[in-house]
């Protein structure tokens, strides 16, 4: 099996990634997996996550290619859909993710949401699109996140009980990526 590698990117104002959410928990599993490596850092910029320090952070830092499978939190979200629009990835996992600003003028400030979304493009640079999202998300309105689903035709993983996916653990995020590497276990 030729070795892939996961990025996770996270969400905005998270601290150090590391002690936020699953995100240090979801490394650590990834890790484990046969051929498989997964980089996860403190993005620059971390509480406005602006799209012209981001992407090209992902692409020459965190050396992601073709042979990447981008993971997004929330603002992480949207930076792996943008990314995907000008480079090729194995593959794109989103959580929480939406189309908008929402009014915040913070996300407004990101970048990511001042032009609309090249959905046929982030089809074309990826193998497969996987999309978690929760109907009690209390920062993305539903329909923001069907918007996503709409546009990619991602595999919708919908929870009703979910939140914005700010738990210390996501098994349901491991055995989907152990599903989309075929590795049994």
């Amino acid at each position: 099996m030729e070795s892939v590698k996961v990025a996770i990117i996270p969400g905005n104002g998270a601290g150090d990634v590391f002690h936020a959410n699953w995100y240090g928990w979801a490394h650590k599993r990834i890790n484990e997996l046969s051929h498989v490596s997964c980089d996860l850092r403190n993005m620059p910029d971390p509480i406005t996550a602006r799209e012209s320090k981001w992407i090209p952070f992902m692409h020459d830092e965190m050396d992601c290619d073709e042979n990447t499978i981008i993971i997004g939190h929330s603002s992480g979200a949207e930076a792996g859909m943008r990314y995907a629009e000008s480079y090729k990835i194995k593959g794109l996992i989103l959580v929480s993710a939406c189309v908008t600003d929402l009014g915040d003028e913070n996300e407004r400030a990101s970048g990511y949401y001042s032009r609309p979304w090249e959905w046929e493009k982030i089809k074309a640079h990826t193998e497969f699109v996987v999309q978690f999202g929760s109907t009690d998300d209390p920062f993305i309105p539903w329909a923001e996140q069907r918007q996503v689903f709409e546009g990619v035709d991602s595999e919708l993983m919908q929870y009703d009980d979910r939140g914005h996916f700010m738990n210390g653990q996501f098994p349901e995020l491991i055995n989907v990526l152990k599903k989309k590497l075929n590795i049994s276990g």
